[in-house]
């Protein structure tokens, strides 16, 4: 139920990433804006995020999680009413502005309340279930917005969103709460009775640097594809809206599944006996590396199916990297700490939110054609991609680098195997 629960939450959270980008072409032309103010908005999203994230980490453990998740989704809801009606940039950006402080912490929040139900052995599916809700969320709402914005207007579109989190409110306020997987319940700790470690050490911690670089990474992927890959496709590729919408939609499908496979992967590496560093590091740093290569090679190709096909490849081996690599930050971080750690890390890699879709903008804005645009723009994206996935696989060694860890040859409670 919680694991359910968590994901719709995930899910109606990247639903509320999606919406301006499925709008983009006709946000640009009702608000008059060009392809660089379009990227401003896209980037504003993202100018309080880290904020957002920070100070919602720090409420993790110390508030229950029935009001923890439903008072960061009605903020949601608040956030995006006055585009029922607004159609004026300032309101937009500000509108953008307060979803990205009220979506910060959302993430941290979602793996930090799953991850108190499952011990470390069982944490890699359930977490990218949860994951695979930044997937689905796009998926689910990629042609349903589209079919809304078509039919009516983007501003019906935002009111669906509004609509769809409302439902879920009371089901989280009846359902959510804190698990004791760890045998340590959530009060306890918040009273300080676990051992702490210093703030310094963590900021030191490779394996948490090397999440940190790979998340950044993948997260720069994720923000270009969230916020205009349903506009490449109109504007750079000349699809139509329902085209390019089922094409955004198939791509989150391959998300959904490749999270998941990912997730079950690791799961039976671990149970296997595998060291962590191949299934928590190698494996996901694989998978981005693989992501820039494809988006070097589709930022290339023109219009048809091999276009389509390695966008898709790219978009679901980065996001499917993530729910696997944030599974280290449990490895490495004792449960009453991880809040505001994973909250940290989102701060961090959520900068790549702000960056990409400004630096895209600029390169189709000044460009002769918007193809020519885009080829640059995603060819860059592919290169800081790769370099991201490389150097986070070789810092990532959660048995290296957990807490009280006796001797380099040690295993450890880590690799005890389950019995599941």
């Amino acid at each position: 139920m919680i694991v359910g629960l968590v994901t719709i939450f995930i899910l109606v959270n990247f639903a509320d990433k999606v919406v301006v980008g499925l709008a983009g072409v006709e946000l640009m032309r009702d608000l008059d804006i060009t392809p660089a103010q379009f990227g401003l908005v896209q980037s504003s999203f993202y100018w309080l995020f880290a904020i957002g994230s920070i100070g919602g980490g720090l409420l993790i453990g110390r508030v229950p999680a029935k009001w923890l998740l439903s008072g960061t989704a009605a903020l949601w809801a608040l956030a995006m009413l006055p585009m029922l009606w607004s159609e004026s940039f300032a309101v937009l950006i500000a509108s953008r502005m307060m979803l990205g402080l009220a979506e910060g912490p959302a993430t941290a929040m979602a793996l930090a309340v799953v991850h108190s139900w499952f011990t470390a052995d069982k944490r890699t599916i359930p977490t990218s279930i949860v994951t695979a809700g930044a997937g689905i969320g796009p998926l689910l709402a990629a042609p349903l917005l589209t079919t809304v914005i078509v039919n009516h207007s983007w501003h019906a579109a935002f009111g669906a969103l509004v609509l769809v989190g409302a439902l879920w409110l009371p089901l989280w306020m009846a359902f959510g709460r804190w698990g004791d997987a760890d045998s340590e319940p959530v009060a306890r700790i918040a009273a300080g009775s676990e051992e702490r470690i210093p703030a310094m050490k963590l900021l030191t911690n490779r394996t948490l640097i090397g999440v940190a670089v790979l998340m950044f990474a993948m997260y720069s992927s994720a923000a270009i594809k969230l916020s205009w890959l349903p506009v490449y496709f109109r504007q750079g590729l000349g699809y139509d809206a329902a085209s390019a919408g089922r094409f955004v939609a198939l791509t989150y499908l391959a998300v959904a599944v490749m999270v998941l496979v990912t997730g079950w992967v690791s799961r039976v590496m671990t149970k296997r006996g595998v060291q962590y560093r191949l299934s928590r590091g190698v494996f996901p740093a694989s998978l981005v590396v693989a992501a820039g290569v494809s988006t070097l090679v589709f930022a290339q190709l023109g219009r048809g199916l091999p276009n389509l096909l390695l966008i898709i490849v790219g978009a679901s081996l980065a996001s499917a990297s993530a729910g696997v690599a944030m599974s280290a930050v449990s490895d490495v971080v004792p449960q009453s700490q991880r809040g505001s750690v994973m909250g940290a890390l989102v701060a961090f890699y959520s900068m790549a939110g702000v960056f990409a879709p400004l630096v895209l903008g600029a390169i189709v804005g000044g460009a002769e054609t918007p193809m020519a645009g885009y080829r640059s723009g995603f060819g860059l994206l592919g290169l800081v991609v790769i370099a991201g996935g490389v150097l986070g696989g070789l810092l990532i060694d959660p048995v290296r680098d957990r807490p009280g860890r006796v001797a380099p040859g040690d295993v450890g409670p880590l690799f005890a195997r389950s019995t599941d």
